[in-house]
């Protein structure tokens, strides 16, 4: 057992000597609410209603009373909707036909679908238990646990997972909830390290540097959670968990280093049945914990954790965004498992294909547009990993497009039918303003080129403007050199430093 081990373990049979200790309940579907039916002098046209949603999910609309006006048919419809490149729906699943079928139908077989009744320390629902089972046996992981979000999975893992003496390296682009975790836990602020983004040489001088730094890091009583994610939200680059895993070894021998990897945006998306990086590269035993959100590529809402049971009991135990909220309603959890059978049944899988396919199409086709119309770097560009032809990095659903009037490009692009928004500094260091593309399965390639095609000529347009106004600004030194040159002597001064 290591020493993390051997002190959460402690911690626990502490609260089992004090009958503190926290467990589920027992699943039991005799503590689901019945669906409600409504009273014996219920409308008969609105229970009708009522029965023609629940079986259909269709709600018809009717007007109160025969006098109510009717608009005129020659009335303007409402204006398209702009291709979507600005949501995480990467697998366009919140539009699939498919899944609201399964949903709709799941729902109408379930004996509750609405609410939970607490937290899952009080009312453990059979929906959640299943789901959780389900999750463990598919993502070959010892222990399941849900969160309401992966920013309170986040939150709740480091604020109480990492001991006393313990420390946190993170890379530097890694996302906010692990830093509010990091800041309410035990690790002193000297121990809290980031390291260059995905940049492995760095991760190395960090680690060596703590481990040189603490007796306790180097013969292994102290641990050191590195953080990172498979793939980041803002600049959609891949990371190295591989050669960061090697790396973590040879630095901490003892095995006292743990790699914690947020898989928000790779789940659905990359390895076998969707189940992300880690499971792509086979590293599933070398990892201590992984979260993967529901809200993202699958269209539901709510997140997991797997890990090992142990580390599972201390959360129930203590992670307080977990025990001090209500847990995902019956309805989401319901839906999530949905999302699910289409991972298990390929459905993801040829998704995500699509998907994939529509990174590297956008990619260099946005490249050779840039290139071809001679767009100065300065007003937009790819960043530096999209732009090597040669590149090896895994396609992925995020590109951004790089400029420092973000919001501008972002304006021209919705009124061309295209939705892609502006990410800009506190959300991205300074200096890296960017239009975020997301991708999705959904979209057509006559999508993409209209995206690219309108990009192109706003940089484009940009760029006559700047070259018009250093015309005007050269014009201007030009004549105030005339005028000063009539001056007398002035003009060979001028003359001379020009």
């Amino acid at each position: 057992m290591t020493s993390l081990a051997q002190k959460l373990a402690s911690a626990l049979a502490s609260r089992d000597d004090r009958n503190i200790r926290r467990r589920l309940p027992s699943p039991d579907l005799s503590l689901s609410h019945p669906p409600i039916t409504g009273s014996a002098t219920e409308d008969p046209a609105t229970a009708a209603s009522a029965e023609a949603v629940a079986t259909t999910g269709i709600i018809a609309i009717t007007t109160t009373s025969a006098s109510t006006p009717v608009a005129p048919s020659a009335a303007p419809g409402p204006a398209p909707t702009p291709a979507d490149f600005s949501s995480n729906d990467y697998l366009s699943l919140a539009t699939s036909p498919l899944l609201r079928a399964r949903v709709l139908a799941a729902l109408h077989a379930a004996p509750a679908i609405l609410g939970s009744g607490g937290s899952r320390l009080l009312v453990h629902g059979t929906a959640h238990a299943a789901l959780e089972a389900r999750l463990a046996r598919e993502f070959r992981s010892p222990a399941a646990l849900l969160f309401n979000s992966g920013f309170d999975a986040n939150a709740g893992f480091f604020a109480c997972v990492p001991q006393a003496g313990d420390a946190l390296v993170h890379d530097a682009a890694i996302h906010a909830s692990v830093h509010d975790g990091a800041r309410t836990s035990r690790i002193a602020p000297g121990r809290r390290r980031a390291f260059a983004h995905n940049d492995v040489r760095a991760l190395r001088n960090v680690l060596c540097a703590l481990r040189d730094e603490c007796a306790a890091l180097r013969t292994g009583t102290a641990s050191v959670f590195v953080a990172v994610e498979s793939v980041y939200s803002m600049d959609g680059t891949v990371a190295p968990l591989c050669a960061m895993l090697d790396t973590m070894d040879a630095v901490f021998p003892a095995g006292n280093a743990h790699m914690v990897v947020d898989e928000a945006h790779a789940t659905g998306l990359y390895g076998p049945g969707g189940r992300g990086l880690v499971a792509l590269l086979g590293v599933e035993k070398r990892v201590l914990a992984r979260l993967h959100t529901f809200g993202k590529a699958l269209a539901a809402s709510g997140a997991v954790l797997l890990t090992n049971t142990l580390i599972r009991d201390y959360l129930l135990n203590y992670a307080r965004p977990l025990i001090y909220t209500t847990s995902l309603s019956n309805l989401a959890v319901i839906a999530a498992s949905c999302s699910f059978d289409l991972l298990e049944d390929g459905t993801a899988y040829r998704l995500a294909a699509r998907v994939l396919d529509h990174s590297v199409y956008f990619q260099e086709r946005l490249c050779a547009s840039l290139v071809a119309s001679s767009i100065p770097p300065r007003i937009l560009s790819l960043p530096a990993h999209l732009q090597n032809p040669l590149k090896t990095q895994l396609p992925t659903p995020i590109i951004p497009i790089l400029t420092p009037r973000a919001r501008a490009l972002s304006a021209h692009l919705l009124t061309h039918g295209v939705n892609a928004r502006p990410i800009t500094w506190p959300t991205v260091p300074k200096g890296t303003d960017r239009v975020r593309v997301c991708l999705h399965a959904g979209n057509t390639r006559a999508e993409l080129d209209r995206l690219v095609d309108s990009a192109i000529a706003w940089a484009a347009a940009v760029a006559r403007e700047e070259g018009v106004g250093q015309d005007r600004g050269r014009l201007r030194i030009q004549e105030d050199v005339r005028v000063m040159g009539t001056g007398g002597g002035g003009g060979l001064l001028l003359q001379s430093k020009l």
